[in-house]
Formats: structure tokens, sequence, C-alpha cells
């Protein structure tokens, strides 16, 4: 690795460093049918997970948070979201190899996610990455969330580099306002959880990728020693 290269590369969970969507879908969809509201389209509830397990409720029983019939939904959506967890997710083309190839050069990787731990931990234990994260930043250990950047200052902390020194890449504009606001490198990914409506290159990040590929190939090159 370079005197000058990025020492570090910290990437979202769902739609950027691992694809979920088969397992929260699939727990949509029981609901969906459990209610008796038919499925929607695969892709059309794919687009909305980036907003949270709570849309994913909403949508599925009309039942609008607040309501005092949503909370108990949402709980058992999330009991059955844990009973598959892990179970088809997989992760995006070329990230085994590009995390390895990231320790091999002497960097270090992470993930800083708004996924609660109780399913982050689990999740990222199932997945074949070697080496394993060096740090998982959830909201649990932060008292913001992103789009506040002190989830991200944290991971910086953690891999003992200065956020200058960090690229974070995300499928979500409150990824790109994390990053910037912490002074990151920020990667915009095309190929996330990403709505019809939005274009992830009017984010503001630095780089914008469209496929996992793109971004493989774009930490390679960061990587590679003279």
């Amino acid at each position: 690795m370079t005197a000058n290269a990025f020492r570090a590369f910290v990437f979202d969970l769902d739609g950027t460093l691992i694809d979920t969507a088969s397992e929260l879908v699939a727990v949509y969809h029981r609901m969906c049918v459990e209610l008796g509201n038919g499925e929607k389209p695969f892709d059309d509830a794919r687009k909305l997970i980036s907003y949270g397990s709570g849309r994913l409720v909403t949508e599925a029983t009309g039942i609008e948070e607040g309501d005092p019939r949503w909370e108990p939904y949402r709980q058992t959506y999330l009991d059955w979201y844990e009973e598959i967890l892990g179970t088809s997710a997989t992760p995006y083309e070329g990230l085994i190899d590009t995390v390895k190839a990231i320790d091999d050069a002497g960097g270090s990787w992470g993930v800083v996610t708004n996924k609660f731990r109780r399913f982050a931990e689990p999740l990222m234990s199932a997945m074949p990455f070697t080496p394993s994260a060096g740090t998982l930043v959830t909201p649990c250990d932060v008292k913001r969330a992103k789009p506040d950047p002190e989830a991200i200052l944290l991971a910086a902390e953690q891999l003992g580099v200065s956020p200058e020194q960090m690229v974070y890449v995300g499928d979500h504009l409150r990824d790109i306002q994390a990053g910037k606001a912490a002074g990151c490198f920020t990667v915009a990914v095309g190929y996330g959880y990403i709505e019809d409506h939005d274009d992830p290159r009017l984010w503001g990040a630095n780089l914008y990728v469209e496929t996992p590929s793109d971004r493989c190939t774009w930490i390679r090159n960061q990587i590679e020693c003279p």
C-alpha cells in the first residue's frame, strides 16, 4: 500500500456489502400472505429495504407507525427475520477476494450500518469474509445513527486511522452524507436498494460506481503497490 493511499475501507451493510434482499423480502411476503394482502413484485419490495423494517411492515400491513397495532407487527417481522438470518444472504460479487486483498496490502476494513447489532453481528458471522471486519458499528454503539457522522468517526477510531485515510461506501444518500460529514472519501454505488426516483450520482459522493465489479476494481487500484 502506497504512503498516501487510503488505509481503511468501510462499507454500509445491506445493499452495499451483502445482498440481504432475499431474506428481507421473504419475511415481507410472509407477512403479506398471513394478512391476506397479496405480495408485491420482488423488485418493488427490494427498493424499500433501505428504509428499514418499519417501512416494509407499513407496506405489508397498511398500518402507519404510531398506530398502536404497528409495533407488534414490527416485532413479529423482526422475529421472523431472525429465524432465517444469514441463510440466503450473500456478499456482493468480488468482495470476498477484495477484503482479503485489502488485508494483504496492509489495510483494514469494516462496516458501519443502521442495522441493529442483534441482526448485523450474526449476519456478518455467517459470511465467509477472511479476515473478518476490523470493526462493526451499529446504532447500538452510538447516540446518533447515519446520516450523523458519529458512527463513521467511531469506526475510524477503532481502525486506528484518520477519517481522511478512510473510504466509506454506501447505497443511500444518508451514507454519503455521513461519510462526507466525517471527512471520508465517499463512494456511492448504483446496485443497492435504490428507488426508481432516486439517483445516486446526485448524492454528492466523491465517486460513483455502477456495479459491484466496478467498486472492487476501484478498491484494488487504490491498494496496489507502486
